[in-house]
């Protein structure tokens, strides 16, 4: 007699069953068709308007051409990126700038999640405070780097007076670590409200009965936070942070009001605005362009990388 053989669901070695991948719901393949032709307009406009300077500057990065002999420019192919990867202050410039984009970034997320709790919960004055919030956003950032800069000097500053530990003839812009700091500061003050507004788009996007239920089982203040509200807001952090990392990765006005790049306080941006507009150099110039662009995507994909924010399971789906 020979038993009956049951087919089983094939399987790794060590593994358990493969899970068929999740059906995509009619719904969602409708709304993705509806957001590409929503997005499709700005996306041509986009590609037209800048498809020509991206092009542009790919040509240029190829050649030794400089404004001041337009005439001798000559094809080097990739000689300049070779000589920008190989330069140490590129790879400088570089780690400042990736310095100014973590800890400003860092410092905007908590801060403006505080901010965000503040404007989402306050009952009273609620437009008045949302108003009071966003104004330094509000304000042109060469002006509010030109304000911070006053605020630094020794001279005519207040900031001297009003921190104890730090002496009255401090110069704050006569070494690199408080020069950075001094130009992180500037940073902070007049882009947290950009991000606390984002951040509290994600606030309301958390169900306040599950907040509740939370808090009938006992959770408290913290546990609520971490185990409720902020896994819930998975995705409008990561996009706060996803925009914020990308802004605050090509910093250029700040440093060119406050420092002018001295003192190792030199972006990649402004290494860029250095070789192209003051030393004429357009073939460096555009390849450092081009590199900044390339290394702002690889932000972007880490960032992404990072969260793992499943879209489809944030709409509810």
């Amino acid at each position: 007699m020979t038993s009956a053989t049951v087919a089983t669901p094939a399987t790794d070695a060590g593994k358990g069953p493969k899970s068929a991948p999740p059906e995509v719901s009619d719904r969602a393949r409708h709304e993705n068709r509806l957001g590409q032709r929503l997005v499709a307009p700005a996306v041509v406009v986009m590609l037209v308007v800048t498809a020509f300077p991206i092009m542009r500057a790919l040509y240029l990065s190829l050649y030794n051409y400089s404004l001041t002999a337009p005439e001798d420019r000559q094809f080097i192919g990739l000689s300049n990126y070779l000589t920008a990867l190989t330069d140490t202050l590129f790879w400088r410039d570089i780690g400042v700038t990736v310095l100014y984009m973590v800890v400003t970034v860092a410092i905007e997320l908590v801060i403006g999640f505080a901010f965000a709790l503040v404007m989402h919960r306050v009952i009273f004055a609620r437009g008045l405070i949302r108003t009071s919030i966003l104004i330094p956003y509000g304000i042109i950032t060469v002006v509010s780097g030109f304000a911070w800069q006053f605020a630094f000097t020794y001279q005519n500053g207040f900031v001297n007076g009003w921190l104890p530990f730090i002496e009255d003839d401090f110069n704050w812009f006569g070494d690199p670590v408080p020069a950075v700091i001094a130009i992180m500061v500037s940073e902070i003050w007049k882009t947290t409200p950009f991000m606390s507004l984002l951040l509290l788009a994600g606030l309301a996007q958390v169900s306040e009965d599950m907040v509740e239920a939370a808090k009938v089982d006992g959770a408290t203040w913290w546990q609520r936070l971490w185990k409720v509200i902020l896994p819930n807001m998975k995705a409008a952090i990561m996009v706060a942070v996803l925009f914020r990392a990308l802004d605050a990765y090509r910093i250029f006005d700040n440093i060119f009001v406050m420092t002018a790049g001295a003192q190792g306080t030199e972006s990649i941006s402004f290494l860029t605005y250095r070789q192209s507009i003051e030393q004429f150099q357009l073939g460096m110039g555009s390849a450092l362009a081009v590199l900044l662009f390339l290394s702002v995507l690889l932000v972007a994909f880490l960032i992404v990388k990072m969260f793992k924010v499943d879209l489809a399971q944030a709409r509810g789906e």
